[in-house]
């Protein structure tokens, strides 16, 4: 026992620790909740987000991280179940980029720890612009159109919406470490929007006339579509129709996988250094 002792007092104990810097690189899907896709969480008509960015690393706990984001969210009246959804008709796709900074906490410490669980919360900036797709095939942004009335003196209180804007990014994941370089990470991040317009459908139709009148046939075509149909209404609903709902604004979220590798620096440890900022030795207390 008392070799065993000596051996284990003059073993010593190697800790790992993750770089100070670190760049990352995200790939996996996005989608958006909203009028034309009410499930708060799915991965019905999610389509490709891809991401890169900067970690430092505070601790090994808590990490600054911020990031560019590209993703293309939309959704389909048809591909829906409700009736009010299919009679309507509309669909959109819009590109989104985005910018982001964050505070990231770890729970677990992954000097010592194969995996961990971990959150995050920061803000970020964001560009949109909707768009669809006529009957022959060419594309049509919408917000120029002013499908609810933007812009049209007889609705004053429905000004153009901002295509730049701010959103508060949330979520959380599961890390695991691969090597003393390398970490994988799962995570699902939601954005918190403040407005309604992320899918060009909040609230009610305007008077056909008036609409046709400003931004003409295209514009009204594009607000109601469900002549399209094959069993459609042609005929274009009465103002002050409900078109969507604007209780609830519209969010848009990512999931996917990031590769996290380390680029080297030290950050700040409790453990004595080797003085490569990589591993310290420690003396196990009997």
């Amino acid at each position: 026992m008392r070799v065993i002792a000596l051996l284990l007092l003059f073993t010593p104990a190697v800790v790992f620790s993750q770089d100070a810097f670190n760049i990352t690189v995200f790939g996996g899907a996005a989608n958006y909740s909203g009028d034309l896709q009410p499930k708060r969480f799915t991965l019905d008509q999610a389509k490709a987000a891809f991401g890169l960015g900067l970690r430092y690393e505070i601790s090994s706990h808590i990490a600054l991280r911020g990031g560019i984001n590209y993703a293309n969210v939309g959704a389909d009246d048809k591909k829906g179940t409700d009736s009010f959804r299919l009679r309507r008709n509309l669909n959109f796709q819009s590109r989104i980029l985005e910018a982001n900074l964050m505070l990231e906490y770890t729970i677990l410490d992954l000097d010592y720890h194969k995996f961990s669980p971990y959150i995050f919360a920061g803000v970020a900036a964001y560009q949109f612009n909707p768009y669809t797709y006529d009957t022959s095939g060419t594309k049509i942004e919408l917000r120029p159109l002013g499908t609810e009335g933007q812009g049209l003196n007889q609705y004053p209180g429905r000004v153009p919406y901002k295509q730049r804007q701010v959103a508060i990014p949330f979520g959380g994941g599961l890390k695991l470490r691969v090597t003393d370089k390398v970490v994988l990470a799962y995570e699902i991040g939601l954005r918190k929007l403040f407005t309604d317009y992320l899918d060009d459908v909040s609230s009610t139709y305007v008077d056909r006339n008036q609409l046709q009148a400003l931004r003409g046939p295209v514009g009204v075509a594009m607000a109601y579509r469900g002549g399209e149909l094959k069993d459609g209404n042609p005929n274009y609903p009465a103002a002050g129709t409900v078109r969507g709902g604007s209780k609830y604004k519209d969010w848009y979220y990512f999931q996917g996988v990031s590769i996290i590798i380390g680029l080297g620096g030290n950050r700040p440890n409790l453990n004595k250094s080797d003085g490569k900022g990589r591993g310290s030795v420690e003396c196990p207390v009997l």
